[in-house]
């Protein structure tokens, strides 16, 4: 692809064409990263669905299995999941826009609802850790704006696919069990 130079650098020089991969890159990427928690029987099998995508293009998908688990833990596991993930592709200056359809859990991680139950105490801390240095928005959507995530989840449970080796043992080593 090419790209036409309008103002060259030098106001004598005609203007150009340069490859794209060559043209200035831009400051940010938007990161879209949509997570949904399914737990069957609350608690019951549990999976956890995250969808990143950069830029309006997929970049990572993950349905996971989570053992037995409630919903709102399977919620809170989904989100660090793409949390340690998603911080592996950010650069300095990427911003986060975070949809889930768990209303709990975004209003607890905007701040709008205290966390009461101890084992989310532990997940919304690691998560707000996780947090601390990315610009985000988190935002609740409906579940028919969420299926993406919702069909990981889903597969997660239905191919009991393990967590990432790495993902887990930052879980372990933060005292989170699988």
């Amino acid at each position: 692809m090419k790209q036409l130079l309008l103002f060259p650098a030098d106001e004598n020089q005609e203007p150009t064409t340069q490859d794209a991969a060559s043209a200035p890159k831009p400051i940010f990427s938007i990161w879209k990263l949509s997570v949904d928690g399914a737990s069957r029987n609350n608690p019951g099998p549990s999976g956890a669905g995250v969808h990143i995508v950069r830029d309006d293009l997929v970049a990572q998908t993950y349905g996971v299995f989570l053992g037995k688990k409630t919903n709102n833990e399977a919620e809170y596991l989904a989100l660090l999941l793409g949390l340690f993930e998603l911080k592996k592709l950010l650069q300095h200056g990427d911003l986060v826009v975070i949809i889930s359809d768990s209303q709990l859990l975004v209003r607890q991680i905007n701040g709008l609802y205290k966390v009461k139950e101890p084992r989310l105490q532990q997940l919304h801390a690691l998560a707000k850790k996780l947090l601390s240095d990315m610009h985000y928005n988190v935002s609740h959507v409906l579940r028919e704006d969420n299926t993406a995530a919702d069909a990981l989840a889903n597969k997660g449970i239905d191919t009991k696919t393990s967590a990432p080796a790495p993902f887990i043992q930052f879980l372990h080593h933060h005292a989170v069990s699988l």
